[in-house]
């Protein structure tokens, strides 16, 4: 029997390197805002780090050796990404940014060597961006209520519809882009195929970016509501076999979930130290915040809500690592996509409040956390949808007990343990039918 929560000292020595280089060189790049994302800013100031990362042999480690990631497992990924889940730059940093991470895995899995020699070694390399291009403005993620179509013509498909929050198009060389191919497929779950779409493609146009949470103009951001128009593509330019945009996605997003999981995890354990840095150092006329029960309620319920949240995620790390097979792990990962937006909007939540007025501020990372919090709830499927996912995953376990009165009715029960252990009951009965035969003697 194997039961361990301890890493291997081999592993942890890279965890130790990650911890460091996180805090002495990619945390305070990410204060220089838009500076390091232009053009120049990525060659100056990202592109020397993502060598050293490369160095350490710990370039994008969700993907196997024959990609040129490093084939560790996703235990060992959700160690790593508990510590850049701290700070947004640095997914970028090791290769392993959303939404490229997610693409180039099906690309790897499902492209031609056509496509693998135009999009994925040049997003393994950090060179191009990619989007994904599936939710609608009219049914939001829901593959059933697509209405984005591809129509043959000759050897030719065109492209009509629109498509919501593309993550990053305006940065993007490639598309992947889902669309309905066969709408009277008997099974609706074959009539949506996936494209690989050049966003310099005639027809393709960003209507508007739209950024995530309040502030900030309108038209900037980075989720694009992307509309095509009469856009046409090879044949050839199909991911994967016609019809199979459910069964890829699944891959996709059964990844994608968790990795996001894995990543929250840092975030909060970083909100709760910030929390009880606060606690510790801020003073009222009562004394430090640190003292007051209230307070103390606060930081224990938060450390037992993200501990719980972390020892399940990695549980779902290492059955995913068991099993090889995220069908086999979909009541986990459901699980942790559930639990995944309310610990982290709760202690986010909490730091801010603990901080006063400077913690609802700009000058502070709560407020960008609680709305992070939020969008976990949304992206890959609505915490709603998992719920529903999770519960008949659970409920395929138990079978219907149709009598009147359940088989786990206390009296029910009762009878048959009286039935199965009558012998035994009556010799005790007898037994104490002789005590008392002996003692009125």
């Amino acid at each position: 029997m194997a039961w361990d929560f301890e890493t291997d000292p081999e592993f942890q020595k890279k965890l130790d390197w990650i911890e460091d280089f996180m805090r002495e060189e990619v945390e305070p790049l990410s204060h220089l805002g838009m500076a390091v994302y232009s053009s120049m800013g990525r060659e100056k100031f990202i592109k020397p780090l993502q060598e050293k990362v490369k160095a350490e042999g710990l370039w994008a480690c969700h993907l196997g050796p024959e990609l040129g990631g490093q084939g560790f497992g996703q235990l060992k990924l959700a160690l790593m990404n508990e510590k850049l889940g701290r700070n947004s730059l640095a997914p970028s940093v090791f290769g392993c940014q959303a939404p490229d991470s997610g693409n180039a895995e099906i690309i790897a899995h499902y492209g031609t060597d056509k496509q693998k020699e135009q999009y994925l070694w040049p997003l393994l390399n950090g060179e191009i961006r990619s989007a994904f291009s599936m939710s609608e403005p009219t049914g939001g993620s829901d593959p059933l209520t697509f209405t984005t179509r591809a129509v043959l013509d000759g050897n030719e498909w065109v492209i009509n519809g629109e498509k919501w929050f593309s993550t990053n198009a305006r940065y993007a060389k490639v598309l992947v882009l889902y669309a309905i191919t066969d709408p009277d497929a008997k099974d609706p779950y074959r009539r949506t195929s996936i494209f690989l779409v050049p966003t310099d493609t005639p027809g393709v146009e960003i209507v508007r970016n739209v950024a995530v949470g309040a502030g900030g103009d309108i038209g900037g951001g980075n989720e694009a509501y992307v509309r095509y128009t009469d856009v046409r593509l090879p044949y050839d330019a199909l991911l994967g076999d016609r019809g199979a945009a459910f069964v890829i996605a699944q891959v996709r997003l059964g990844g994608g979930r968790v990795h996001h999981a894995m990543r929250t995890v840092g975030a909060c354990r970083h909100a709760l130290d910030l929390m009880c840095q606060r606690a510790v150092s801020r003073t009222t006329r009562d004394g430090r915040l640190a003292d007051l029960q209230m307070v103390q309620d606060q930081i224990a319920e938060s450390w037992i809500a993200v501990e719980s949240f972390r020892l399940l995620v990695l549980r779902t790390a290492w059955l995913i690592d068991k099993h090889k097979d995220y069908q086999k792990v979909r009541k986990d990962i459901a699980a942790i996509k559930v639990a995944m937006p309310k610990v982290y909007h709760d202690v986010a939540a909490k730091a801010a409040h603990l901080h006063g007025a400077l913690g609802v501020s700009n000058e502070m990372p709560f407020m960008r956390m609680v709305t992070s919090a939020l969008v976990m709830g949304i992206a890959d499927g609505p915490t709603e949808v998992h719920k529903v996912t999770l519960a008949k995953q659970i409920l395929k376990d138990y079978q219907p007990d149709n009598d009147l009165f359940p088989s786990y009715h206390i009296p029910k029960l009762q009878e048959d343990a009286r039935k199965r252990f009558g012998k035994e009951l009556k010799e005790i009965r007898d037994a104490y039918a002789a005590r008392r035969e002996t003692e009125g003697a």
